[in-house]
């Protein structure tokens, strides 16, 4: 029975392998999420989405992309001065970022609307350069198949993240723990990872040579691939913003619960098919010109498990909210079963996102998503215009992103086939 049931692909394997691990790191804030609604306030939910949002926008481009180009070389020395170089830019940004907070703390305060946030922003450059590192930590074990490391770092994350933040939100009302429990997983997620590529990787292979070379080479990544991810965090960190802007910051905080909840899935199953589908579509690529194998096989198991997993739960998620979060919080249930439809789409489109990467058509990637840029923040900058409601924003916002995710899946399936 078990030697039934067992996967019999490496890349069913290496998926298995990293669900295992996510899972269990999901698992952990899944389980704490109704203790820490009773702990903290929407209000203080919406100031940590605040801080994310910050920070995801910055960490995006922390390491000028590189870290995708890790995989592509043949030779491991030249995947190790990419990694140098990319954490040479990550280093440099965190170092801008800082003298930029320390100046201008006050003006960025008053920007966002919110006075809490200006001593947070302090800790803003470590976060970005922690992020760029875990970026490039992550690619370097991608491309050795160290799934069970990758699995356990993300482990190390969510059990660090969690401690702090149960530990501070018992004894300290406010959200320092929930911010402070963001900071401190990406140091732990980091230290494993780290260890890993110490035995590896050959750091004495580094030198300038080899990464001016290699940085020339793929320069499309931060030419273009770069703008597309920033294009693409501001489309969603943006928006979160200007929710607190326009509505609230405990409207915020509501929005982000629901953003949380759903994104679940995606980090669950999404992000282990999507890391697998990058380094199997690269070999299959390497050896036929084409990806479409690969695509083809990864897309029908995504379509299969969106429509298991995503069409019950459009009809309880209000219920669901409420009964384990508390009565407060069925709001987001109600923002999350109309966000369903486009979550289901973006889990499917985000796993085949990197078949741009391994054709190396970036400029198609910054292309669509400069415009997922342009429609989130008209959408809501018209939305705030005409008066709606935010449920009536949501709403629309979630039918023109669905649409724009389903053109984003064509366009990926037509780069595997070579066709663009």
């Amino acid at each position: 029975m078990i030697e039934l049931i067992k996967p019999k692909s490496d890349f069913s394997r290496n998926v298995l392998t990293l669900m295992t691990g996510t899972a269990i790191a999901q698992a952990i804030p899944i389980a704490i999420t109704p203790i820490l609604t009773r702990l903290y306030t929407p209000e203080d939910f919406g100031l940590l989405a605040l801080f994310v949002s910050i920070t995801t926008i910055l960490g995006s481009i922390a390491s000028g992309r590189y870290e995708l180009a890790i995989l592509l070389p043949e030779k491991d020395e030249d995947a190790i001065n990419i990694a140098a170089l990319g954490l040479l830019i990550a280093g440099c940004l965190s170092l801008l970022v800082l003298v930029v907070v320390f100046i201008f703390n006050t003006e960025i305060t008053n920007i966002l609307g919110n006075k809490e946030i200006g001593s947070w922003l302090y800790f803003v450059p470590l976060v970005v350069l922690m992020t760029g590192l875990f970026n490039i930590l992550n690619y370097l074990n991608v491309r050795k198949k160290l799934y069970k490391d990758i699995a356990k770092a993300n482990v190390y994350k969510a059990t660090g993240m969690t401690s702090v933040q149960l530990g501070v939100g018992f004894m300290k009302s406010g959200a320092t723990g929930l911010i402070s429990g963001q900071i401190v997983s990406r140091i732990l997620a980091n230290y494993r990872l780290a260890k890993n590529t110490r035995e590896n990787y050959h750091f004495k292979e580094v030198n300038k040579k080899d990464m001016f070379r290699l940085a020339s080479r793929y320069k499309d990544f931060p030419k273009f691939s770069m703008w597309a991810i920033f294009a693409n965090t501001l489309a969603y960190s943006l928006t979160n913003i200007l929710i607190s802007i326009y509505y609230s910051v405990s409207t915020l905080g509501f929005y982000s619960m629901s953003q949380k909840i759903l994104a679940m899935p995606a980090a669950l199953v999404g992000t282990s098919i999507g890391q697998v589908y990058f380094q199997e579509a690269t070999k299959e690529k390497q050896a036929t010109g084409l990806a479409i194998n690969t695509f083809n096989k990864t897309s029908k198991k995504l379509f299969i498990i969106s429509g298991m997993f995503f069409l019950p739960l459009f009809f309880i998620l209000p219920a669901v909210f409420e009964f384990v979060l508390g009565k407060p919080w069925r709001v987001s249930g109600e923002y999350a079963q109309v966000m369903l439809p486009l979550v289901s789409m973006q889990f499917i489109s985000a796993a085949l996102s990197n078949t741009n990467n391994i054709f190396e058509k970036q400029k198609i990637a910054l292309a669509w998503q400069t415009g997922l840029l342009l429609l989130s923040i008209t959408i809501l900058l018209f939305s705030a215009y005409l008066g709606f409601g935010f449920k009536e924003f949501v709403t629309v916002f979630s039918i023109v992103l669905f649409l724009y995710y389903l053109l984003l899946f064509f366009i990926l399936r037509k780069v595997a086939r070579a066709e663009l």
